[in-house]
């Protein structure tokens, strides 16, 4: 064997194994790029499904909102209404007090206090009432003006028991029938 032919030999081994070398980098480098890919797919992937969970999410919180947001406008709306109803009762409870069957309303009124308190009573009202007040309490009557829309208030002269028979008072203990009939 000649030195040429050992060098040859030397030089196709040397060849030979960085081809190899060569080889096994390029397959190390595709296989190296294709982890990347699988992983840039895999990130892609679950950035795509977390972003869709945030907009479906979102979506969901706007719709609670704008849910949330039209019931309170509706209560708002039916409360604005019932509480004109009550306005317009409360109109209406002191249109009343013009009409003819009114005294006979503060009679009964003064009948139900005696009935309920005795006969030693105070009995006062609007000063508008003064008059009819006067006529059906007798010495009862107590001239100090009272601000309700209409009826009276009696009280024992020792003051211990009172009964509020104003419009007011009554109106105000029965504001949830009333507000139930409105609706």
């Amino acid at each position: 064997m000649s030195l040429e032919s050992l060098v040859e030999e030397i030089r196709q081994h040397a060849e030979a194994e960085l081809r190899a070398t060569l080889d096994h980098e390029k397959a190390e480098a595709a296989r190296i790029a294709a982890d990347r890919d699988q992983k840039i797919a895999e990130l892609r992937a679950n950035a795509q499904r977390a972003t869709e969970a945030d907009v479906a999410r979102e979506r969901a919180q706007r719709v609670a909102a704008a849910k949330l947001q039209a019931r309170k406008m509706l209560y708002e709306a039916r409360e604005r209404r019932l509480e004109d109803g009550l306005k317009e009762t409360r109109t209406l409870l002191a249109n009343y007090t013009a009409s003819p069957a009114y005294p006979a309303v503060l009679k009964r009124m003064t009948e139900v206090a005696a009935r309920s308190l005795g006969k030693q009573l105070r009995i006062s009202g609007r000063a508008d009432d003064a008059a009819v007040l006067a006529k059906v309490a007798g010495k009862a009557f107590d001239p100090t003006p009272q601000p309700i829309l209409g009826g009276l208030v009696a009280e024992t002269t020792d003051q211990s028991r009172r009964l509020n028979l104003s419009f007011d008072e009554l109106l105000r203990l029965r504001e949830d029938e009333v507000r139930e009939l409105l609706a």
